[in-house]
């Protein structure tokens, strides 16, 4: 079964019933992300991947993010262009304080995030969770530097606490 960009009611869903997604938001809809997360165009992103049951009326999500994502560049504000194809995984636990039961081992991989299971589950959120993580927080256009000068000199660049240890040796009295 596949479904829309629409939340996965909580009541709606059956415990033997693997569910399909793919979500491709339109021009539109990737503008208004965009400028959400502070970048300039998104200018492909599809979402793909399947909700199914696990043990004890748990949730897990595992889905494709696929993206072309352009920001300024933090020096020059060039654009930069920055490909992202990645796994997400969501846990959605029914009872997040519930400890395993005695005796069995419940191993979960460092990618998966869990989250109590609420109402509804939105992949449509968790995708723009996973974009958001996965953007640089700084991109830089090739060749771009900070200070061209200190660039040009070669000189090593300067510790912001170089001048700190030079009180701490000995004779700087």
């Amino acid at each position: 079964m596949t479904a829309s960009a629409r939340p996965f009611r909580r009541a709606d869903l059956a415990r033997r019933t693997v569910l399909e997604f793919r979500l491709a938001p339109d021009a539109a809809a990737r503008a208004a992300l965009a400028e959400v997360l502070g970048a300039s165009a998104i200018r492909r992103l599809v979402f793909a991947g399947r909700l199914k049951p696990v043990q004890g009326g748990d949730w897990e999500l595992t889905a494709r993010l696929s993206a072309e994502v352009v920001q300024p560049c933090v020096v020059t504000l060039e654009p930069v262009v920055t490909a992202i194809d990645e796994c997400v995984r969501r846990l959605y636990l029914a009872d997040p304080e519930a400890e395993p039961p005695p005796g069995s081992e419940t191993e979960m991989d460092a990618d998966t995030d869990t989250e109590p299971l609420g109402a509804e589950i939105d992949p449509a959120l968790v995708m723009a969770e996973a974009l958001a993580l996965a953007l640089p927080d700084f991109p830089r256009a090739a060749g771009a530097v900070l200070d061209p000068g200190l660039a040009a000199s070669g000189d090593p660049p300067v510790h912001p606490f170089a001048a700190l240890a030079a009180l701490r040796k000995p004779g700087s009295d």
